[in-house]
């Protein structure tokens, strides 16, 4: 009787623990099923990209879009308005671009290539020839102009511009520079009477879509660089960041490892040369066999409508993208979509919850990436806030942010930040993890590694942003460091911004740094200046010099006229109390202006127009 009893009392405590067990991780692990089934898809990413790796002849991106496009012949690849391509006619489209290229005798295979065009299906089909050509691509920023555009061509050192025909002036004001360097200049078009300039679209038309030899991009290794794109930093201008083959190979993963299928219809309405649009929305899309919806710009009105109209499933925002939707007038049919994912970054919390409410129940993947560093990552649990989830061995430090520097403790080392306080987010740099740079610059590429951290002589990459960890070890934005800041989803360098200002006529200097504004995402641009001497401010004059010179983003919309800007010891402008005062004409005893489209003009900021800022009356 006894043995029977203590059988009882065995299955007794094994069927409790079979009840207490789920009740205890969810209470103690409540996202342990969900790390596990996510380190299991990672190591099936490992798994493939390894197996890529060891493949002979080397296998890239390309390799992949051509398995793709004898898998899926007839499956619309892109699609943009009126325009569908399928993957086959997209291979062939640019084969024909690839050989009217190498048989133009400004043109080698292998030469580096500037590609400066909008959304447009071209950009997709020319990156595509380029890379049967075995060429690096530099993706120009369309809306850069003059100096900053000459900069960003020349840090390349790229040796062909394929331009889009709407950009035909922007190339003109910089031609003279490019032809007494000997760059070919082309325009898809099919007729050009810009001496200089050659059109190139007829010479596509023409050409044959016979494919091209492997032995053309037989030279490439997993080292070579891939595509240039770039990004804005302390410096001022524009720094090209380098992304060599093996990273366009890890980034193939990106839309698969957060569940997007070939059955997936993605939206895409992020520029293509920036690496959400490029690298996760193009080139993820390679890799999952997808549809692309390409959209030139950036429209909240269309979205939904275009959502409903291509039965959209998979979007991508920045956090702008769903403050703009979320502000849109609301409709009945607001839920009558089949969007069920979206990928970005940049989205505050209030918005989430609002875009939740409003839209549906649409998974919200918010992640972490910067264009040249080797640290990403991904909230795939979808917290509402956070960034990610601390799973790899990355650091976050205590950082002081008046001195702009680490906290070191006496032996020189840095000093780790506990959970839950503010530091500076730092990822090793090993093989596994490398930092590849800047092309042209190894000035801005050394201020971004960081040596003795943890201990004497190791090596990390500075993030530049600074980060939170909660107890469940979740990652939360906090703000950026250094003199760089976002706004419209773009990064303004403040110091390519003064350049510019003090290349006008009237003003000497020129202080500028970003001010928060309530209902927006990011800071807005903002500069303190000074006149020069028996010259009046002019605001129409800045305006003008302003538009012309820098895109909207990067516009100042405030200014503050100062009889001297305020500087440290070793020089270098004071910000923190202009952050500070921001653009309060109660605060500020110095005159304030802002940018005024319609009057084409910086006029006076008064106390009404401030108040109707705040109260949200007025959208910037």
């Amino acid at each position: 009787m006894s043995g029977i009893c203590m059988l009882l009392y065995v299955i007794s405590v094994i069927l409790a623990s079979i009840l207490i067990i789920p009740l205890v991780l969810r209470t103690f692990y409540p996202y342990l099923w969900i790390d596990v089934l996510y380190c299991g898809e990672l190591l099936r990413i490992l798994a493939t990209f390894i197996s890529r790796r060891r493949r002979r002849p080397l296998f890239f991106v390309l390799d992949r879009f051509l398995e793709q496009t004898a898998a899926r012949t007839h499956k619309p690849f892109i699609v943009c308005g009126d325009e569908t391509y399928s993957y086959t006619s997209t291979d062939k489209r640019s084969n024909k671009i690839a050989n009217a290229l190498q048989a133009h005798p400004g043109y080698k295979a292998g030469d580096t290539v500037a590609l400066f065009m909008g959304n447009q299906p071209a950009f997709m089909l020319t990156w595509l020839a380029l890379a049967k050509l075995g060429s690096p691509v530099a993706l120009l920023n369309h809306n850069i102009r003059t100096k900053c555009l000459l900069h960003c061509f020349n840090c390349c050192k790229a040796t062909v511009l394929i331009a889009a025909s709407e950009l035909k002036e922007a190339v003109e004001d910089v031609l003279p520079s490019l032809l007494e360097q000997g760059v070919t200049v082309l325009l898809m078009t099919k007729h050009c009477d810009t001496p200089g300039v050659q059109s190139f679209s007829d010479e596509v038309d023409e050409a044959s879509d016979a494919p091209l030899p492997r032995s053309l991009r037989s030279h490439i290794t997993f080292k070579s660089p891939a595509v240039y794109i770039y990004t804005s930093g302390t410096t001022g201008l524009p720094k090209a960041a380098v992304v060599n083959q093996n990273r366009l190979l890890t980034a193939l993963a990106v839309l698969s490892s957060i569940g997007v299928t070939s059955s997936d219809v993605i939206y895409l309405n992020l520029p293509l040369y920036h690496t959400a649009g490029f690298m996760i929305g193009f080139i993820g899309s390679i890799e999952t066999g997808s549809t692309i919806i390409l959209k030139r710009k950036f429209s909240a009105s269309q979205f939904w409508d275009d959502c409903r109209k291509y039965n959209v499933t998979v979007v991508q925002y920045i956090g702008e993208v769903m403050r703009y939707l979320c502000s849109t007038p609301k409709r009945e049919n607001d839920k009558d979509h089949k969007v069920r994912l979206a990928i970005g970054n940049g989205i505050r919390a209030d918005i989430w919850r609002e875009f939740l409410s409003r839209f549906g129940n649409i998974q919200v993947r918010e992640f972490y990436a910067s264009t040249e560093g080797n640290v990403a990552f991904v909230n795939y649990v979808g917290k509402i806030g956070a960034i990610g989830r601390m799973l790899f061995p990355y650091v976050v430090i205590k950082y002081d942010t008046e001195r702009d520097e680490p906290v070191r403790d006496a032996n020189g080392l840095c000093v780790e930040s506990p959970k839950g306080e503010t530091g500076l987010m730092l990822s090793k740099i090993t093989d596994l993890a490398p930092f590849v740079g800047y092309a042209q610059n190894e000035d801005q590429t050394e201020r971004k590694r960081l040596r003795n951290v943890l201990k004497k002589g190791d090596l990390y990459f500075n993030s530049g942003d600074l980060m939170r960890i909660d107890k469940d070890n979740f990652i939360y934005f906090q703000d950026r460091v250094g003199d760089t800041f976002r706004w419209k989803g773009e990064n303004v360098a403040t110091t390519e911004v003064s350049d510019i200002l003090t290349i006008s006529d009237c003003l000497k200097e020129a202080n500028v740094y970003g001010v928060q504004v309530p209902g927006h995402e990011g800071r807005i641009g903002m500069a303190a200046v000074t006149v020069r001497e028996g010259v009046q401010f002019d605001g129409s004059q800045i305006y003008n010099h302003v538009v012309r010179y820098l895109p909207s983003y990067a516009r100042p919309r405030f200014i503050r006229k100062q009889n001297a800007v305020e500087v440290t010891g070793t020089f270098k402008q004071m910000k923190a109390k202009l952050v500070e005062e921001s653009f309060n004409p109660r605060r500020i005893q110095d005159c304030l202006y802002i940018l005024d489209d319609n009057e084409k003009s910086y006029i006076p900021l008064t106390a009404q127009v401030y108040d109707c800022i705040m109260s949200g009356n007025i959208k910037l």
